[in-house]
């Protein structure tokens, strides 16, 4: 009896100390780092893209006689790049031609009459519309001929081609897909407070993924607006020189970082 008193009366006590602990308080991280955005504290990733890229894309409905370049291959700008068969539209354009020589002809003979008063006005009249009506047509076809040759509107490389030779390509249906990778740029996201020192022509380096190598850059433009949400900043750089072994598509690591004299976070 007096060995389970002396129990309850221990365990008693040992319960009331541990009651009077107080709790275990983490202390609070040091000013500014919870304040940090992630941008602060993760790796800032920028992909490579082509300063300028578009779809060549067939303008007529004709079959698809030749293409100049194949994927991957470099082109001039200016160079011949798509050439449709555009047989229909040649033998229209003479049909159009024919048809004006004709209006000529008629309107000389009425306006030869017309000085002899032996035509009437309206009919004058009525063959020179003729004339205007057929040199319209001619240009008109002259103008869908030239839909039939596709040239490159600045030098690059192909990327892409969607239609094969003899296949027919339907108006407004692309064909290559080309790039211009003289210039490579990259985007990525900062918080919007680096915009006391991030300026236009800023350089520092990036680490792609795919060469293991590490490359100059320089900042060419700000984003136009700040998402408020994220306190951030659309970032737009170019690659600072001439590398081969890069390519559009490729990614890496910007290695930017706040001068020493900037601190990371507000204060």
């Amino acid at each position: 009896m007096f060995r389970s008193m002396l129990a309850i009366a221990l365990g008693a006590t040992v319960i009331g100390a541990w009651a009077q602990v107080p709790p275990r308080v983490t202390p609070p991280p040091p000013p500014g780092a919870a304040t940090a955005p992630a941008l602060d504290r993760q790796d800032i990733r920028a992909q490579l893209s082509p300063r300028r890229f578009t779809t060549l894309a067939a303008e007529v409905g004709a079959k698809v006689n030749r293409i100049a370049v194949r994927e991957g291959e470099r082109f001039k700008a200016g160079q011949v790049l798509i050439v449709l068969d555009c047989t229909l539209q040649a033998a229209q354009l003479n049909k159009a031609k024919a048809t004006l020589s004709a209006a000529e002809k008629t309107y000389a003979a009425n306006h030869r009459l017309a000085e002899l008063n032996s035509v009437g006005k309206l009919e004058l009249e009525t063959s020179q519309s003729e004339v205007a009506k057929a040199k319209a047509d001619v240009s008109l076809m002259n103008a869908t001929l030239s839909k039939c040759q596709i040239s490159a509107p600045f030098s690059g490389r192909v990327s892409e081609q969607k239609v094969r030779e003899q296949q027919f390509a339907q108006p407004g249906q692309g064909i290559l897909e080309i790039i211009d990778d003289s210039a490579l740029e990259l985007e990525f996201i900062v918080p919007s407070r680096w915009m006391a020192w991030l300026k236009d022509g800023y350089r520092f380096q990036v680490k792609i993924d795919e060469t293991g190598g590490t490359y100059p850059a320089k900042v060419i433009r700000l984003g136009a607006k700040v998402d408020p949400v994220s306190q951030s900043v659309k970032t737009i750089a170019v690659i600072d020189g001439q590398f081969p072994d890069l390519i559009a598509g490729m990614s890496g690591r910007v290695q930017l970082a706040p001068p020493a004299s900037t601190p990371a976070s507000p204060k």
